[in-house]
């Protein structure tokens, strides 16, 4: 068994570019969708949780407080155009492609090509059902931006499983 598995650490990919914050502080490929979160470009206290399905390229932005985002309507609004061109930069064009089943069609990989390549399907709007979760993640991510460094363990951390069998 080697170390990093007999500790309350993670490894941690490293981005393949690295990439601002404050246009886009949270984006995850999980849960079958590209999500996470877009700040407002007009209003500092409000921020957008923007998400779209793999395969479908089922689409849904709202605010964080559930109100329908304005220039989504029957195409992708700049929200997440910013998630996918992040998304991106977090983990790679191919990487992208790939989890959200997007036929590139020669096309070199890029953001405006995965972008294109959905809206070639003609996706449609979904619902906001995933926007708290992904909202509470990133409330969440905060949170731990405010821990000390410490090599401690984290409590909420401990109920991961260990490979040790109890008798």
């Amino acid at each position: 068994m080697s170390a990093w598995e007999e500790s309350s650490t993670a490894r941690v990919v490293p981005p393949a570019r690295p990439r601002k914050l404050a246009k886009v502080p949270f984006v995850e490929l999980a849960d079958g969708r590209l999500q996470g979160v877009v700040s407002s470009g007009s209003d500092i206290e409000r921020v957008y949780v923007s998400s779209v399905a793999a395969g479908d390229h089922a689409f849904s932005c709202s605010t964080n407080n559930n109100r329908p985002c304005g220039g989504a309507r029957g195409s992708f609004c700049n929200h997440i155009l910013a998630l996918i061109t992040e998304a991106v930069l977090q983990y790679g064009a191919e990487r992208v492609a790939r989890y959200l089943r997007v036929d590139l069609a020669d096309a070199e990989p890029d953001a405006g090509s995965i972008a294109a390549g959905m809206s070639r399907n003609r996706p449609a709007q979904a619902d906001n059902s995933a926007a708290a979760p992904v909202f509470s993640r990133f409330l969440r991510h905060l949170a731990y931006l405010e821990l000390a460094p410490s090599t401690a363990p984290l409590p909420e951390t401990q109920w991961f499983p260990t490979t040790r069998t109890v008798a």
